[in-house]
């Protein structure tokens, strides 16, 4: 994965961590074309990607999506999401994407969106990524991890 500034994540980095279900090369990768992609909402594969690479449950993407379990259903069959969900399936994205520049893996990054944290009074970090409020607060605890402050 192409290394972006402390605590940055780029399109590529993005781009990767939902895979070729973009049906862009990562090389290519700009926030334009993700932007465009989102606009036109991105296949459903992209989401599939993202479950098994953090390990993520039905309870917690209907959750971080905000859509009942059945419209993740049709979502499947249609295979393709509409511009609103696929802007937060990008949020989880670029917060996986920094979770894994942070601590180096896959593996970890899931294991630490899935873990209670005190900075965030003990919620996991994955729990917050349903706003957008949230999901920065989480980014500035990774980047408080980038620069080597305890949290």
């Amino acid at each position: 994965m192409a290394r972006s500034a402390a605590g940055a994540v780029t399109a590529r980095q993005m781009a990767a961590v939902m895979g070729r279900s973009l049906g862009m090369r990562e090389a290519t990768a700009t926030y334009q074309t993700l932007h465009d992609r989102v606009r036109a909402g991105l296949p459903y594969a992209a989401l599939a990607t993202l479950v098994a690479r953090y390990a993520l449950t039905g309870k917690e993407v209907v959750a971080v999506l905000r859509i009942p379990k059945r419209t993740l259903a049709r979502r499947k069959l249609a295979r393709r999401l509409p511009p609103d969900e696929s802007d937060r399936l990008l949020r989880l994205a670029r917060i996986g994407a920094l979770a894994e520049e942070v601590l180096g893996a896959p593996e970890r990054a899931a294991g630490w969106l899935h873990a209670p944290n005190r900075a965030l009074t003990g919620a996991a970090p994955l729990h917050l990524l349903d706003t957008e409020v949230g999901a920065r607060e989480v980014e500035t605890i990774l980047q408080r991890l980038a620069h080597g402050i305890y949290s």
